[in-house]
């Protein structure tokens, strides 16, 4: 198992592949966020054409930012 490569999933945001390479769930992004799983699984899944309000964003980024201060919401988002 070790020296397996990684594949990325192709139905995966790049919030979602963020998010995946720390293992962190969805359940625990909720909790910390406060933002609903289906809206989040919205944000982290290519299955749907949605665009989250700034208030939505703002949430997410906060917890984005505990795990990487370095990264700003245009790593994610197209605003």
């Amino acid at each position: 198992m070790s020296g397996e490569k990684k594949v990325k999933k192709p139905y995966k945001t790049k919030l979602g592949r963020f998010f995946e390479d720390r293992g962190v769930t969805t359940t625990w992004i909720s909790k910390e966020s406060g933002v609903n799983r289906t809206t989040l699984n919205k944000m982290l899944n290519k299955t749907c054409d949605y665009a989250p309000n700034t208030r939505t964003i703002k949430k997410i980024m906060k917890v984005v930012n505990k795990l990487d201060p370095k990264k700003k919401s245009n790593h994610f988002f197209d605003i």
